[in-house]
Parts: structure tokens; C-alpha cells; sequence
């Protein structure tokens, strides 16, 4: 009798096959443990443009708002994603946003809080000048656990939680077993007064007295992601992942000193998001970090190391962390910068894709850190992408489908106004599941 093949080990929720282009997208990813859900959008069915109750073209202010209305069908599709991969919105453990406009944040919010009652976990909202849908203003990210006696979401809530405002909700720190989420963090101190803390402010009618991107980094740092960490039994040295998100292009290179400052035995897996300007609830702010960390118990974490070169240096290239992988942002780099076979050649400058190559390169990358951490690239579980311009998707995509033929992806794609290395157009940040 012949060998079954093996079950594979992560299984595609609702997947639909997205015309024109022929995009294999799946809502949603069960893992394990694990459900995860990426780029859920006011669809209706997960296919298609944004659904007609929440463009209501003939009547568009008869109900309720137009950014109310996205939202909620946003609400609807996660829930139905959780179900299928055999959970549910009260075991939801992370829940991140981006916006194009700070106009439907509150929408969202209102959204979000009759949706998830008191249970709104960890979160982190940041403004994109675009997204992929006409007319789409809210892209959503989460995670959820199948929960079990020993596995399931604990809500921590330190001395902090009252800095969190009432139309946000959400808890600084969720645990899940040895896993702890946290919050997106920016330097701010509501007790001291609306905006950025006071010791993060240039002094009045200086130029140079301080740097403002170092002094909002050290802020977040040690009176924000420590305090936070300790509250939930963990130091920075716990810290497995990290996204950053900056909006101006000189402020990567002096945040990197900050950083590495106090990871002196290497950084957790770290992603640089370009933001919008402004990109955050404070105008003013430069810089929001969120965090997740493995705090001290059975599960083990591995740095791993297949000699790709990050954006940076010294950023970790991936951590695995019991059985998940995270790597950190991928960009088409060397030594040199933007790889070779993605510059274009001026003197025949219709010849060649860069994103082509630029992609072919990352997920080649991408596959090398997979192998070194003991699991596959096709065990992706989470996909963010972004993208200098989103034309570029769909051959983005086509490199993702010769890479993983007949795969349907947990794909989610951003517009960034810029990327840290001259002629790169695409960044990635993946997630993989590791059995």
C-alpha cells in the first residue's frame, strides 16, 4: 500500500482565488496552536472590492458612517476566519491597523470595542499613504490561540495601563503560555500633559541640545518597553520580536545606535516600517515600537544565522522562538546595496523586472534563514509587504506563486513612502510556522 503523504503542517482558512491575476489569498492560516489572520479587508466573501454595504454608493450617509460601516464588516470577516481555524475573537491575542486616514480611527475604535468588549489585546495603529483595495481606508492583522488549560490569553495589565485612553481599550501586555505580547509603545507621558513627554523635547530655542529620535528612543525604551517587560516577568533580553516604526528616512541609522545599545548580545528580530508623516496618534512622535517576548520558562529560543545580510547592522536576521520563526525585514541587499540584477541597466532601461528580481532574491533569502531554523518557507504563516509603489504587487505576487505553486498566501501589502536602501522597492516581514 502506498505511503500517505504527510498532512502539511499549516492549513489555509476560507481561501479564495482573487481575479484579475489569479492571487491565491488565504484569509487566514491555522498553525497548531495558532490561527493567524493577515490583510482582512471590508470584502465581502474575501474576494473582490470593498463590499456594497460599506460603499453604500446610492444612500452613503443614511446609516451609520461610512468608516463605522468598514470597520464592522472588517469585525465579521475575522470572526468568521477565527471560527473556520476553530477559534474565536475572546481568544485573540494581538490586533494591529493600518489606516490611510486618521479620520477612521475612532471609527474603528467604536468598532472594535463593541466587538471585543473588555478582551481588546495588545495593539499598534499606524497611518500608510495607501492600501490595495479602491477606496480602502483599514487594513487588520491578528492572531488568535486555540486555547487549551495551560494555553490561552491572560491579560497584564501594569501600573502603565492607565496611559492607554478609554477609546482605545486595549491591554498593554497578553500572555499566552510562555508568550507575551505587547503593546505599541511611542514616548509620550499623559500624566505629564497631552503630546511628547517633556524629556524628549529639544529645549526651547535650541538646535542642536539633544537628538530628538535618540532622546524619543531611549524614552520608549527604558520608560516604556522595560516597565512594560517587567510587569510581565521579562527583561529586553526576552524580546524575540520587534517592528519599529519611523517616518523619517535620518532617524533609521541613529535609532540603530540606540538599539543595538541595549541588545549588546544581539537584537531580537527587528523590522523597520517606514510610516507615513505624521504616522502616529501624536503628531509630533517619530518613532512606535511593539514587542513580543518569550519570558523565562520551557519554550526555547534560537538566534539563527544563514549569512543573509540585514538592512542594518547588527540586526539579529531571525529568532526562532518554540514554534514560531520570525525574520527579520527583508530587503534585496548586499554588501553593496540594492542587488546587481535589480538595477536597472539605463542604457536598455525596458529590459528586466527589478521587483522581479528584487523578490526572487528576498524569498531565496527567506528560504535559507527557513532551513537554517529547521522548518520551510512553506510554513509562512504571516506575509506584511511593503511597497514604494503598489503597481508593483502583482509581480510581486507572480514570484511569490512560481516560488510556492498552487499555495494560497496569508498576503498583506502596504504603500511606504520610502525604503532605508536607495532602489530598493519592496520590503518583507514574515512569520513561519517552525513544528
Amino acid at each position: 500500500m502506498a505511503k500517505r503523504a504527510p498532512a502539511p503542517a499549516v492549513r489555509p482558512l476560507l481561501p479564495v482565488t482573487l481575479e484579475p491575476g489569479g492571487i491565491r489569498y488565504a484569509p487566514g492560516m491555522r498553525a497548531g496552536r495558532w490561527v493567524f489572520a493577515s490583510g482582512l479587508k471590508a470584502t465581502a466573501g474575501f474576494a473582490g472590492g470593498l463590499a456594497a454595504e460599506v460603499e453604500a454608493r446610492a444612500l452613503p450617509h443614511h446609516g451609520a458612517p461610512r468608516f463605522r460601516r468598514e470597520a464592522d464588516r472588517i469585525f465579521r470577516n475575522l470572526n468568521t476566519v477565527l471560527a473556520a481555524g476553530g477559534s474565536d475573537l475572546a481568544n485573540v491575542v494581538r490586533v494591529d491597523q493600518h489606516y490611510t486616514t486618521s479620520t477612521a480611527v475612532e471609527f474603528y475604535h467604536d468598532a472594535r470595542r463593541a466587538t471585543l468588549k473588555d478582551h481588546v489585546p495588545p495593539s499598534t495603529s499606524t497611518l500608510t499613504p495607501g492600501l490595495l483595495l479602491a477606496g480602502q481606508a483599514i487594513e487588520v492583522h491578528a492572531l488568535a490561540v486555540v486555547p487549551d488549560k495551560t494555553f490561552r490569553p491572560v491579560h497584564i495589565r501594569p501600573a502603565q495601563q492607565n496611559e492607554v485612553h478609554a477609546t482605545s481599550g486595549y491591554s498593554l501586555a497578553l500572555a499566552a503560555g510562555d508568550f507575551v505580547f505587547f503593546a505599541g509603545r511611542y514616548a509620550d507621558a499623559p500624566a505629564a500633559g497631552p503630546g511628547l513627554a517633556p524629556e524628549v523635547r529639544m529645549p526651547a530655542g535650541h538646535l542642536w541640545k539633544g537628538l530628538p529620535i535618540r532622546m524619543e528612543t531611549e524614552y520608549v525604551i527604558a520608560k516604556k518597553l522595560v516597565l512594560t517587560l517587567k510587569a510581565a516577568g521579562c527583561t529586553l533580553a526576552d524580546a524575540v520580536l520587534c517592528q519599529v516604526y519611523l517616518r523619517d528616512p535620518d532617524d533609521f541609522a541613529p535609532f540603530m545606535e540606540v538599539w543595538r545599545k541595549h541588545f549588546p548580545r544581539g537584537t531580537p528580530a527587528t523590522t523597520l516600517v517606514p510610516t507615513a508623516t505624521p504616522g502616529f496618534n501624536l503628531r509630533d512622535a517619530r518613532i512606535e515600537i511593539n514587542t513580543l517576548a518569550l519570558r523565562p520558562g520551557r519554550t526555547r529560543r534560537r538566534t539563527i544565522d544563514a549569512g543573509v545580510v540585514p538592512p542594518f547592522a547588527g540586526i539579529t536576521q531571525a529568532v526562532r522562538a518554540g514554534d514560531l520563526l520570525f525574520l527579520s525585514g527583508l530587503l534585496a541587499i548586499d554588501r553593496n546595496g540594492l542587488i546587481g540584477a535589480a538595477r536597472p541597466d539605463p542604457r536598455q532601461p525596458y529590459f528586466g523586472s527589478s521587483i522581479t528580481a528584487q523578490m526572487d532574491f528576498i524569498l531565496s533569502n527567506a528560504e535559507k534563514l527557513c532551513r537554517a531554523a529547521g522548518t520551510k518557507l512553506a510554513n509562512v504563516v504571516r506575509i506584511q509587504q511593503y511597497h514604494t509603489d503598489l503597481r508593483e504587487f502583482q509581480a510581486a505576487y507572480d514570484v511569490w506563486a512560481r516560488t510556492l505553486p498552487g499555495q494560497h498566501l496569508p498576503l498583506s501589502a502596504v504603500e511606504v513612502p520610502f525604503l532605508p536602501v536607495p532602489g530598493c522597492t519592496v520590503m518583507l516581514g514574515l512569520w513561519v510556522y517552525a513544528p
